[in-house]
């Protein structure tokens, strides 16, 4: 384990025992003020699926109700009738060969990529490359849509994207540290919501298992769930 700072382990002291209700866990997150910026809130659930079975797959993409205090880089594959109108919806870049061929180049300075299925044959291309960074457009979490306009003025005002992990668990940035503190409840409740919208038929058992959020830079704090 790497070594944590007097300031961190002073916060960890803080931290109650057992799991808490949600507003006393947004309230103690917000506590943990000893840094010089703004730190972001993520909200981690592990769930009861199993990982290894493409059927209990939990992914998606959610708008949350009061944002993530975070515009994000995206860019748009798409057809050269719409490129104007993806830029001015956001996108940093928009097209398709051109596009590609500068990916392929190397450049990745980008956080979500949207396609129109219409271009969809070809970006298909580029598989290996944003795969592999979580960036290929896909139905599944709302990247890959008919409207690509839209898609863009959702991503870039911080629409969220999630998946599960190996173990199981889903991350998800639910806003800044220095939300009032309903905001960052009702983006969590809006999440967890989605979450259970969203089980899996075959999944069995207790489904979240447990529930916790966290700083960049301070200690997670579990909820009750």
């Amino acid at each position: 384990m790497g070594h944590r700072s007097k300031r961190y382990n002073q916060e960890v002291e803080k931290i109650d025992a057992e799991p808490v209700s949600l507003p006393e866990a947004v309230a103690k997150i917000k506590t943990f003020n000893s840094t010089k910026f703004d730190q972001t809130v993520e909200c981690v659930l592990n769930l009861g699926i199993d990982s290894k079975q493409s059927d209990q797959m939990v992914r998606g993409s959610l708008s949350l109700p009061h944002g993530i205090g975070k515009q994000k880089r995206v860019i748009a594959f798409c057809e050269e009738v719409d490129e104007a109108q993806a830029k001015e919806a956001g996108a940093v870049e928009a097209g398709c060969d051109d596009l590609m061929e500068k990916i392929t180049g190397g450049w990745m300075d980008f956080d979500v990529a949207v396609a129109s299925p219409k271009v969809m044959g070809k970006v298909g291309k580029l598989g290996r490359i944003l795969g592999p960074q979580g960036k290929m457009p896909s139905p599944k979490n709302g990247t890959l849509t008919d409207d690509v306009i839209s898609g863009v003025k959702e991503f870039t005002a911080g629409k969220i994207e999630f998946r599960n992990d190996a173990g199981g668990n889903v991350h998800a940035v639910v806003g800044k540290q220095s939300f009032e503190e309903q905001k960052l409840i009702d983006n969590i409740e809006a999440f967890v919501s989605y979450i259970k919208k969203n089980k899996p038929p075959s999944a069995k058992g207790v489904y979240i298992k447990s529930m916790s959020i966290s700083a960049t830079m301070s200690p997670s704090v579990r909820i009750a769930v």
